[in-house]
Order: structure tokens, then C-alpha cells, then sequence
């Protein structure tokens, strides 16, 4: 074997035993297990890094994981030694050296992933492993619903029911209550994220057979919309009732025509000296009721106008 075979086997040889040998010294921090922890967009959460030792530590990594092999520093110290963070966090981290923690702050979808605590203790690097998952409410759905009438286009009354909210994270669905989904066909669903934010936007509409009168609700993610009701049975038509109550009306003042008439008249006299009082009663009573017929008649004029114009609402 040549010299520089040689020398290329035993640097292959010694970066190899490097290797095992910090794997062998990094405990067993760097297994599976790995803890899960929830930040709110927008908002802090503390990255708290566990050690098996009570001596003082002489220092911390923090780092991302990406594509499970790259790993960005994040924060963190080394006693004796400058660390250079990297300016998109360097603003919104802290580290705490007494808690072994780290502050994050605005948190954004975009530090959602795999973190690695790594703590040095006499020379020796212990490793652990958080997932950070990030969530944002979705605004409270907006319902709204379109019903016909039997006989509108279909056999018999449905409603169309409309489902929406905005800027929650991660993508979620609509869920209906008070709905029977076997009476439920659902005709539009869309789902898109914003290219800034990563937020969703969830929007749904479903058309629904009516049975009964219901009260239904949706929601997305954790928000919960207001109640409304569907399906609810026909009403006596209010146009109906205004049409029946001008009717009675109506004949309730014929009935007072005719009752007046019959008063203003009096009672027929047989003698020649009571002739010219009786002629200008008579007079005085045809006048009277002319002048409440022609009142009737605006009366009933001005009812048809309003009958007609209350119909063509």
C-alpha cells in the first residue's frame, strides 16, 4: 500500500472514531423523543431546554432543523466565545443562561418546525429536541342562508347555506350542527392561504332539503358562528291579513250608510200640515248623507290605492 493510501485511511479511520465518539458523549437526549409546544401567531413562546445536570453549563445551541439535516443557529451562548446570530432573530430572541430557555417573539407561521437544544457540560454536548406548532383563531364564520318556496324551480322548499372565516392557521374545515346530512349536498368548497401571513381562508356553501324548521350554526377551527333558523313553516301572508281587515272595513261603513239613511229618513207622515216639514227634513237628511257618500267614496278610493301599491311590494 503507498504512502498517501495510507494517510487517506487513517484520517478516514480517525474521523470515524470522532464521530462515534460524540455520538457516545451526546447522552440520550438525541433519540426519538421529542416534546411538542404551541405558540399563538402573533405572540411569545419559551423554548426550555432540559439538562440531567445541577452543575453550571458552559453553554447552548438552539437550532432549527430544515429538510432534516440543516441546521440554523438560532441563539444561544458559549462561555468565552462571541456567537453571531442571524438578524431575523436576533431582535425577537432572548436567551435566559440561568433557565437554559429561550424567548421567541411575533411568532409567524414560518417558525413552525423541528428546534434542537444542544447544552454543553464538561465537553460533553447533551441533546434534545422541540416541535413548535404554531395556531391562530379564525374570525367568527359568517352564516348566511337563501331559502325558496315549494314550488320555486324545485319540488319542494331548501335553502342554501353559506359558511366563511378568515385568517385562522392551520387549514381547517366547516363543521354544521343542527343539520341532517343526509338532507345536505354540499356544491362549493374552497380553502386558500395568504402568500404573506400563511393564514387561511375557509368558505363553504351547502344546499339543505327542508323536513322541519331547525336551528343551525358552523364553525371553523375553534370559532363558532350565531344561530339562525331554516326551514321555518309558511305564516299567514301579512298582504292577506291587510286585504281581509280592508274588506271588514268596508262593510262595516256600508252597514253605517245604511243604518244613517234609514235614520235621516224618519217616518212617513199622512196629514197635509206636516207636508212641507217633512219635505224639508227629507231635504236636509238626502243632503247629508250625499255628502257622507262622497266622503265614503274618497275613503274607499284612497284604500284601493294603498291595497294596490301594498301588493306590488
Amino acid at each position: 500500500m503507498s504512502l498517501h493510501l495510507r494517510c487517506l485511511y487513517t484520517q478516514s479511520l480517525a474521523l470515524v472514531v470522532t464521530l462515534l465518539l460524540f455520538t457516545a458523549t451526546s447522552g440520550d437526549g438525541d433519540g426519538d423523543a421529542v416534546e411538542n409546544i404551541t405558540a399563538v401567531l402573533g405572540h411569545s413562546v419559551t423554548f426550555r431546554c432540559p439538562s440531567k445536570h445541577s452543575t453550571s453549563v458552559e453553554g447552548l445551541y438552539i437550532q432549527r432543523v430544515k429538510n432534516d439535516k440543516e441546521e440554523d443557529f438560532i441563539n444561544g451562548f458559549y462561555i468565552g466565545r462571541v456567537l453571531n446570530v442571524l438578524p431575523e432573530y436576533r431582535d425577537r430572541t432572548k436567551v435566559n443562561v440561568t433557565e437554559l430557555s429561550m424567548e421567541m417573539r411575533n411568532i409567524s407561521v414560518s417558525d413552525e418546525g423541528l428546534y434542537k437544544c444542544v447544552v454543553f457540560i464538561n465537553n460533553k454536548a447533551e441533546i434534545s429536541k422541540i416541535l413548535l406548532k404554531v395556531t391562530a383563531e379564525y374570525s367568527v364564520p359568517t352564516i348566511t342562508k337563501d331559502c325558496n318556496k315549494p314550488g320555486d324551480g324545485g319540488a319542494g322548499k331548501s335553502c342554501q347555506l353559506s359558511c366563511s372565516a378568515v385568517g385562522g392557521y392551520p387549514q381547517s374545515t366547516v363543521r354544521w350542527t343542527g343539520l341532517n346530512q343526509s338532507l345536505t349536498n354540499v356544491i362549493y368548497n374552497r380553502s386558500s392561504a395568504d402568500n404573506e401571513s400563511k393564514t387561511w381562508t375557509i368558505n363553504q356553501t351547502i344546499v339543505h332539503n327542508c323536513n322541519q324548521p331547525t336551528n343551525i350554526s358552523c364553525a371553523v377551527g375553534g370559532s363558532v358562528s350565531h344561530t339562525i333558523t331554516i326551514c321555518e313553516t309558511e305564516s299567514f301572508p301579512f298582504v292577506v291579513i291587510v286585504a281581509i281587515a280592508v274588506v271588514l272595513v268596508f262593510v262595516l261603513l256600508l252597514v253605517f250608510v245604511v243604518v244613517m239613511k234609514c235614520c235621516f229618513r224618519g217616518p212617513q207622515r199622512g196629514t197635509q200640515e206636516h207636508t212641507h216639514t217633512y219635505t224639508h227634513t227629507e231635504l236636509s237628511g238626502d243632503t247629508k248623507l250625499h255628502e257622507l257618500l262622497v266622503t265614503l267614496q274618497i275613503f274607499i278610493k284612497n284604500l284601493n290605492v294603498f291595497c294596490i301599491s301594498l301588493f306590488h311590494r
